[in-house]
């Protein structure tokens, strides 16, 4: 496997074990994230997998496991009774399945805040920030565990700087907010993609 792959495979365990760990009774819990519950978190990660994953493969999105379809920077309908852990299990394995891929994993996206970059590039760094910035939302909004891969943090924070104007202009990400001085790193992290831990 691909050190890419990896790196997403470790980050997608962490966004899962959250994912499982939501108490039935919290989906509705309002998240950090614009106006979205727990539930909209899940669905808006997934259908961004989906999104992604349709455009390597050139074909249409469509809903899957109870999970609708929406532009990529919303969060899709979700029908009542949808198991969002077996839909972002789905996804999260046919990207692994195409990160493995080099064929497929060279694939150039289409554009986006890095522009047109191979899908393992951005997969690296904005699925990065998907991942770690929703783990955070979901723990957040349900009372679940907070603390990110501090190695990815630092990381993906580092390779985010020089495109933090595109990430603004695509009207998905909210401004930063300053970090304390002596911040660790998570919060400072958190505070450039907009969150206030």
């Amino acid at each position: 496997m691909s050190e890419i792959a990896d790196r997403y495979a470790r980050l997608a365990a962490d966004f899962l074990a959250r994912v499982q760990a939501v108490p039935e009774d919290r989906w509705n819990a309002r998240s950090p994230c614009r106006d979205w519950t727990a539930r909209d978190v899940v669905a808006h990660v997934v259908n961004g997998h989906r999104g992604i994953l349709a455009a390597v493969h050139g074909v249409p999105l469509a809903p899957a496991h109870g999970v609708g379809v929406s532009p990529m920077a919303e969060a899709p309908a979700v029908r009542p009774g949808a198991d969002l852990a077996a839909a972002f299990i789905a996804c999260r394995d046919d990207m692994l399945a195409t990160l493995r891929d080099p064929a497929l994993a060279t694939r150039r996206l289409p554009g986006g805040p890095l522009g047109p970059v191979p899908l393992e590039q951005a997969a690296d760094v904005i699925g990065s920030l998907e991942l770690l910035g929703h783990t955070w939302d979901l723990a957040r909004a349900t009372g679940g565990d907070e603390a990110l891969d501090p190695d990815a943090v630092t990381r993906t924070h580092r390779a985010l700087i020089p495109h933090h104007a595109a990430l603004l202009a695509t009207g998905a990400f909210e401004a930063s907010v300053p970090a304390p001085c002596g911040a660790d790193a998570q919060t400072a992290f958190l505070r450039f993609i907009g969150r206030r831990p």
